[in-house]
């Protein structure tokens, strides 16, 4: 069963490259692809790398600002840790898993319990996935007139399923539910689950009055990030169009087929540049630049902050300093 396990991770880890290989071999001209990546502005990619900073603490007050609703207060020094590592660790596994690191900090040195660090960790990806919709569902009506419809029924796709899958901790009815099958299968799952939904309701009007505020800030920048670098390739892009594409392209790489939307990202740009009046090698190479200008620069960051401050194994006996307010 180990075996079989590892072999399917190995598997799905490897579907994002494949993909991608599979798109670029598939490209007319992949030296327009080396070129558009060759005699890109690298002052212009560096101040899209440097936009990563505001990113990240918005991120960072965003998560610990939810923390300290539930009464928690963590260090904000130990707070960037613990989201570096997280955004390190999450961006190399499908499906961003690496943000359950979080709850590993957060419960090792201040004592916070599992389903308490849960509930703030999720609410924080609630946030993203909100907001995200928001932009993907308004960047579809946007390109309306020229999505194929294949990408735009993925697209819708992807808005209903991130909206609607919250919505089994959220709303009172489906959570119930949820709640009652679970409970049937242990009695301690439904103890854990009723704290957990108790958290996570609570956590509601921080995160409408907070959290959403700060989550848009974030993507706000990503998107400027993502202009910087179409510029960067001589591509004249909207600002609109650059959030249009991105929050699209970023609803698509959660699926768990790919490490970052590797692959996903650049099969979906290469398919909608034409639209746009560019080539589909153009779209891939915007679609790795911005990698490698966001995803990767995240990485690096995370890596240092892992090898700084790696992730706790044991509750911290100085835990009583950061402590709880409660």
């Amino acid at each position: 069963m180990a075996s079989r396990s590892n072999l399917l991770r190995l598997v799905i880890r490897w579907i994002g490259p494949v993909l991608l290989l599979l798109v670029i071999w598939r490209l007319d001209d992949k030296a327009a692809l080396w070129n558009a990546v060759k005699n890109a502005s690298w002052l212009l990619l560096a101040s899209a790398v440097v936009l990563n900073l505001p990113v990240i603490h918005l991120k960072v007050v965003r998560w610990r600002d939810l923390l300290v609703a539930r009464g928690y207060r963590y260090p904000l020094g130990r707070t960037y840790a613990a989201v570096l590592s997280s955004l390190y660790l999450g961006m190399l596994t499908p499906g961003r898993v690496g943000d359950a690191l979080r709850i590993q900090y957060v419960r090792c040195e201040i004592e916070t319990p599992y389903s308490e660090g849960l509930a703030a960790t999720l609410m924080d990806r609630i946030s993203d996935l909100y907001v995200l919709a928001t932009v993907a569902v308004l960047g579809t009506v946007h390109f309306a007139s020229i999505l194929r419809s294949d990408l735009a029924y993925a697209t819708w796709l992807a808005v209903a399923v991130a909206v609607a899958a919250p919505l089994l901790l959220l709303a009172k009815g489906p959570a119930e539910a949820f709640r009652r099958v679970l409970g049937r299968f242990t009695e301690r799952w439904h103890a854990s689950l009723e704290q957990l939904l108790t958290a996570l309701r609570a956590l509601v009007p921080r995160a409408l009055f907070a959290a959403i505020p700060l989550t848009v800030a974030a993507f706000a920048i990503n998107y400027l990030q993502g202009w910087i670098v179409a510029r960067a390739i001589g591509i004249e892009l909207s600002y609109v169009d650059v959030a249009a594409l991105l929050s699209a392209t970023s609803l698509l790489g959660l699926m768990p087929i790919s490490v970052s939307g590797v692959g996903v990202r650049e099969l979906f740009l290469a398919l909608v540049f034409p639209a746009l009046g560019f080539s589909p090698e153009q779209g891939v190479a915007f679609g790795l630049l911005v990698f490698a200008s966001i995803n990767l620069a995240t990485v690096a960051l995370g890596f240092t902050a892992w090898q700084i401050a790696p992730p706790p194994v044991e509750a911290s006996k100085a835990a009583g300093t950061a402590g709880r307010e409660r």
